[in-house]
This record gives C-alpha cells, sequence and structure tokens, in this order.
C-alpha cells in the first residue's frame, strides 16, 4: 500500500510535482533551444532537471518518455533498424541560373493549365533529411531518409537534440510526421574539427558529412556531445485536419514547438524568388549555418498533390542551387607561413580557380601529417572548398588524374625566416619555430609580454606595442626594459605624461613574480597554470633552463608535450640571450621566498584541485585563480597528489579518474564554502 504523507498520497504528489517540472523543462527548453529567447537561468534550468532526476530515481512509476531526463537514457546499439516511410522521402531536383528557374516555373504553370499560384523560399541546409513521427503527442520513430522509401531508425540519437520536441500540445494530430534538416552549426562544426585535430583524428570535410556521422553513432551519448539542431521543413503526412498551404502549415508547426528557419519567404511570382535568392546570395555568408541553396515549393497542398512527382523527385519543388563552393585545379606547390606563434603553417599555392565569386590561388593546409594522411602531393590535381568568408581549404587529391611526376612533401627543417631549428614536440601535430627572436613572431611576443597575465606592463597597449616594433625600439621583449623617455616621445600621441606612466610600469614589472616571467616568454603550451608549478618546482630561471626532460616529467601533470617544449625553448641560443639581457635589466628571475615578504602561509598552501565540468559561480579561469589567491594549486591531471576534484555540469572523464584513486569529489556548493571561508572553518572538507 502507498505511504500517505500528510493525508496525501506520496505517489499522486510525486506524479503531480514530475508532470510540473516536464512541463516547465520542456517550455524553457523551448525557449532556449527553438526561440532563442530564453525565459530562465542555466542555474534554475539546472535546478529543475536535478529534482526531476532525483524525483524521477525515487518514484520510476513517474517517468514518461517525454521526459527531458530521457534525452540521452538509451544503451548503445548493435545496429539500426529500418523505418518505411508511409509518405517517400524524396531528393530534388537542381537548377543553377535564372533561365532554368524560369523553365521549372514555366513547366509548373503549364501541368496546371496556367493558373496562378504562390510559391514558398526556404534555404536549403547542408544536412541530413529526416523524419520524426508523433503518436498521441509523443515523438515515437526517427528515420533518416535512406532510400526515400526506407531509412535507418535513429530515434534514440534524434532524441539527444534539443531542438526536436519530446511532445507536442494536446491539439496537435494523433499522429503526424514532420521532416527536417539536421545539421551542425558553423561554431559548433569548427570546435568539433579542432578537437579531432587535437586527438590526432580524421577531420569532417563538411558540417553535412559531420552531421551524418554524428546522427549514425551508435552510441546516443556521443550524438549527445555534438551540438546538432534541426530545421523542419515540413509535413510528411498527418491524421485528420491540418493547413491547406505550405506557408500556413510552417507556421502551424512552429505553433507546436518546431524549430525552422526565420528566412522562409512568401513568394507571388519569380521575379520576388530571383530577388529573395540575391538577397540571400549577398547575406548568407553571415548565417550561422551552412546552406547550399534555395529550395522553392509551390504553396498550395493541393497543387502540390496534383502535380505530384516523376522520377523520384517532386515537381512541385526544385533547389535553387548557391554557385559552387568546390572545383578542381592544380597543385603547383606547398609553400611555407611562420605565425605570429612560431607556428610553421604550410598552404597550398594553386593554379587559380574561379570559385564562389572569387578566384583561388592559395588554400590553407593544416599540418604536414594532414598533408600525408590526405596524401596530398606537390603537381596532383586537388579538391578546393571555400566556406564562407574563410581562406579555401584543400580537400584532397584526385589520385585518379596522377601522372607519376607528383612529388611527396616534407617540412623543412629550419625555420625559413630566421633560420632557427624547427621542432616537433611528442603528442603535437604542428611544427613550431621556439626562436623568441624570429622576427616573423616578435610583435606578438611582445604583445603577449606586456598582458596583464603576464608582465603587466600598462600604458604599452596593441597600438603602442606596434608602434615601437615599426620604429624598431622593441625587435623582442628585452628591448622594453632599455628604452629611453627620448626615444618614446618621439612616438606619436606620447607626452610627458603618458611617458613617464609608461617608464614607472617598466619598472614595476621587473619586481614580477617568476611564474609571471615564464608565462610571458611565451613558451609553447606554457599556460599560466604550468608557469605556476614549473616556478614552484624549480625555484629560478637558470634551474628552469637547464632542467632535463625526465626532471620535467616528474612534476605531475608535466606530460612529454609540454617537457619537450620547454626543453626547445631553451635549447635556442637566441632565447638564452634574450633572457639575459632581461637579467642584466633587473628583472626578477628568481622565485619569491616566503622570508621575503614575511607573509603567513595562504590557507590553502599545498592543496591541489582538479576542475571538470561547468560550472554556474565562476568561469574555469575564474575558479583557478582563485584557487592560486588562496595558495592552492589548480592542476589539469587528477593523480594521486590531487585533494580535490571540484565536480560541475556534465563532469568529463576526470571524474571516473578521482573515484578510482579515492580523490575527495566536491560539489560546486562545496567548493564555493572553501573559498569563502578561505579553507578554514566549516569550509574546509576532510
Amino acid at each position: 500500500m502507498a505511504k500517505k504523507v500528510n493525508g496525501t498520497n506520496e505517489h499522486d504528489r510525486a506524479s503531480r510535482r514530475a508532470k510540473e517540472l516536464r512541463d516547465l523543462l520542456n517550455y524553457h527548453n523551448q525557449r532556449y533551444y527553438v526561440l532563442d529567447d530564453p525565459e530562465a537561468s542555466d542555474a534554475e534550468y539546472d535546478g529543475w532537471m536535478q529534482e526531476l532526476k532525483r524525483l524521477e530515481n525515487l518514484h520510476p512509476e513517474v517517468v514518461t518518455p517525454d521526459s527531458p531526463t530521457r534525452r540521452v537514457g538509451a544503451p548503445p546499439v548493435e545496429s539500426f533498424g529500418v523505418v518505411e516511410h508511409r509518405e517517400p522521402l524524396l531528393s530534388l531536383a537542381n537548377v543553377f541560373a535564372r533561365e532554368e528557374l524560369t523553365a521549372w516555373h514555366k513547366r509548373v504553370s503549364n501541368l496546371l493549365g496556367k493558373r496562378q499560384f504562390d510559391l514558398v523560399c526556404e534555404p536549403k541546409f547542408d544536412g541530413l533529411a529526416v523524419a520524426l513521427t508523433y503518436v498521441n503527442g509523443l515523438f515515437t520513430v526517427g528515420a533518416t531518409r535512406g532510400d526515400g522509401y526506407r531509412g535507418e531508425n535513429v530515434t534514440q540519437n534524434l532524441k539527444t537534440i534539443r531542438s526536436i520536441p519530446l511532445s507536442v500540445p494536446d491539439r496537435a494530430p494523433p499522429g503526424f510526421e514532420v521532416r527536417g534538416e539536421v545539421y551542425f552549426p558553423r561554431a559548433g562544426f569548427k570546435k568539433l574539427n579542432e578537437e579531432r585535430a587535437r586527438e590526432g583524428l580524421p577531420l569532417f570535410a563538411n558540417p553535412r558529412n559531420a552531421a551524418a556521422g554524428s546522427l549514425r553513432q551508435l552510441d546516443p551519448a556521443v550524438t549527445a556531445h555534438r551540438p546538432l539542431e534541426i530545421a523542419v521543413y515540413g509535413l510528411g503526412w498527418a491524421e485528420g485536419v491540418a493547413p491547406d498551404t505550405h506557408w500556413e502549415t510552417m507556421r502551424w508547426l512552429k505553433s507546436l514547438g518546431f524549430k525552422m528557419s526565420t528566412d522562409i519567404n512568401l513568394c507571388h511570382d519569380i521575379d520576388e524568388v530571383e530577388k529573395c535568392y540575391q538577397n540571400w546570395l549577398g547575406s548568407r555568408e553571415s548565417w550561422p549555418y551552412e546552406a547550399d541553396g534555395m529550395v522553392v515549393k509551390v504553396d498550395s497542398i493541393a497543387l502540390q498533390r496534383e502535380l505530384g512527382s516523376a522520377a523520384r523527385e517532386p515537381r512541385w519543388a526544385v533547389a535553387y542551387k548557391f554557385p559552387a563552393r568546390q572545383g578542381t585545379t592544380r597543385l603547383i606547390n606547398i609553400g611555407i607561413n611562420v605565425g605570429r606563434t612560431g607556428r610553421i603553417n604550410p598552404y597550398a599555392l594553386l593554379e587559380p580557380l574561379p570559385l564562389g565569386g572569387v578566384v583561388i590561388s592559395h588554400a590553407a593546409l593544416h599540418n604536414e601529417e594532414d598533408i600525408h594522411r590526405k596524401d596530398i602531393r606537390i603537381g596532383d590535381i586537388v579538391i578546393v572548398q571555400r566556406a564562407g568568408e574563410v581562406i579555401p581549404g584543400v580537400v584532397g587529391p584526385v589520385t585518379g588524374r596522377r601522372t607519376g611526376k607528383e612529388r611527396i612533401f616534407r617540412m623543412p627543417a629550419s625555420c625559413p625566416v630566421c633560420g632557427a631549428e624547427v621542432v616537433q614536440t611528442e603528442g603535437e601535430a604542428g611544427h613550431y619555430c621556439v626562436n623568441a627572436a624570429c622576427s616573423a613572431q616578435a610583435l606578438e611576443r611582445i604583445r603577449h609580454f606586456v598582458s596583464r597575465e603576464a608582465m603587466d606592463i600598462e600604458g604599452i597597449g596593441e597600438k603602442l606595442c606596434q608602434s615601437l616594433f615599426d620604429a624598431g625600439l622593441a625587435r623582442d621583449v628585452a628591448d622594453l626594459y632599455y628604452l629611453t623617455g627620448e626615444q618614446l616621445c618621439g612616438l606619436e600621441r606620447m607626452g610627458e605624461k603618458s611617458v613617464a606612466n609608461v617608464l614607472g610600469s617598466i619598472e614595476n614589472s621587473r619586481r614580477r613574480p617568476l611564474s609571471c616571467l615564464i608565462f610571458a616568454m611565451g613558451i609553447l603550451h606554457v599556460g599560466e597554470e604550468y608557469a605556476s608549478l614549473l616556478a614552484e618546482r624549480f625555484g629560478s630561471m637558470d634551474d628552469l633552463a637547464n632542467a632535463s626532460k625526465e626532471e620535467l616529467q616528474a612534476i605531475p601533470s608535466v606530460g612529454p608535450r609540454i617537457a619537450g617544449s620547454v626543453t626547445a625553448f631553451f635549447a635556442q641560443e637566441a632565447n638564452r640571450r634574450i633572457l639575459g639581457r632581461l637579467k642584466e635589466a633587473g628583472v626578477r628571475m628568481e622565485e619569491e621566498k616566503r622570508g621575503e615578504t614575511g607573509a603567513p602561509p595562504k590557507p590553502l598552501e599545498g592543496v591541489e584541485f582538479v576542475l571538470t565540468g561547468r560550472m554556474e559561480t565562476f568561469t574555469r579561469q575564474q575558479a583557478e585563480a582563485k584557487i592560486k589567491a588562496l595558495g592552492g594549486t589548480a592542476a589539469a591531471d587528477v593523480t594521486g597528489k590531487t585533494a580535490y576534484l571540484v565536480a560541475g555540469d556534465a563532469p568529463g572523464s576526470k571524474l571516473a579518474r578521482a573515484q578510482k584513486l579515492g580523490v575527495k569529489i566536491l560539489k560546486e556548493d562545496e567548493f564555493l564554502a572553501i573559498l569563502k571561508t578561505g579553507g578554514n572553518g566549516g569550509g574546509r572538507l576532510t
């Protein structure tokens, strides 16, 4: 018998509260992911989600298929099942010019006996077509296009896409199918490829490949970690009453909670369609998604049915494609550019190729490893892709057109700008010039050196850095400490007061901690956190400069990549010369000893923290700064020396490692208590 609490059945109370939370979360989910108009903070949303999870764990009987907690609740499958499409999911015929579009419109008009009809224009998303079936208000089956008649059952993966509603209002038909395009937003696609490049994985050629690969993951949890979106573009079928036109259908679907493009136009003739097309050509590069054309549809559903289809293509719709962004040309040579961070960047020199309204003669190549993985050779006929306003990239070679005269590319052993040795640290795909005096990167190194987190030289901003560099007064960071008032007065907009402020700030920077100087030197892979670790471990710049890889790797969380980068930096004689001049200028080269200030030990002295997941109160950088301010250490990886793991929302693999090692896990509120009390009293956990 169910337990009574204050005269109320506990099950009924849990059921009512679960429904309240589901309705609340689904409402705010739509506001955030569909309407892009959130009404609640992330903290409020997460609080409701956690309450619902706890309630469902205590009362499994209140779980429903449309619960927001079910978006990632299915185990991996061995293979996808097959779904028969009730109505064929056909592909579109293409036209590429106004004349072809006019010819299509004339054919349609003739088939309809010269009757007048409106047209609807929509973006043709570069993604993967899917069909979503709803029964009695619930999302039940999701399938890919497949061959148009049968597709793959990817229901569980589609449920992880937050812009797809798991349930719809009661006014929806008892059964209906919505059709849409699953796509990768541009920002998400760029981030995914950057992550894959760091992990040494093959890159996706375009957002469509990324969307298809993400949706066909056998484990829904993998799909859930990729920022897929959907744009609904039509109704497949419906039981009961539905709107009479496509324009009204889209407005109706939007009212049911479905996401669609805001770039949809109702046109009355072919001239209006062309005007819309030309407007989109000028604005599509600013869209947050990739689109390869415009879909033009007859608006009337009755006329659509009358027109029917031919050769597996509907007669009532056509894809008016944008100018091509891919083409083929010959790779004449591979040039080398030295970036401002010292990275050696190969680039393609091409036979001129008209593409997307411009002539392409240069294109990006990621690194030597990627060139060899794609088997790109000098002299190849290559596929070139232009995406938006970014530099075009080489997709790959057309191997069937090789003559045998093509040459394999090799990265140069020395920097083409300064002649210093080019290094590649362990686990790193890129090659670098680590000479701090290299003219190709000197200006960027100076800008970094004077920044607040580094030597904090106030008054020397972007413009003054440029002026000093252009005037030849600062060719490397050591030159800053030998500037005179007379030299500074000769620069534009540098009055006596400005000069005095700059010289005073330079003087103050000489006493900056060793960790700041290490960070300021711009050693590859050494950020603020690792600079602090190195300063603490070695205590002086001389000892760090003479450290071996083995000594460096003995520091927790310092692996072969960082160790190799540090030793490569100090192996460059030019870098040692710069450090020598800094030392002569009176810049602090040793870590401050406790006795120098007489300050008491800080409350978190010797306590190592590791952060994982997203925090509501701070960014990752802010949380690390708080830890360091109290004397603690913010490490990158969990080790036996880790005292606490701070686990925010959606923690990563560090959580499992911390649990395995028996490291104390802190929730965000517990971590905040430690910071608030300085590690004393009720804040410090044991």
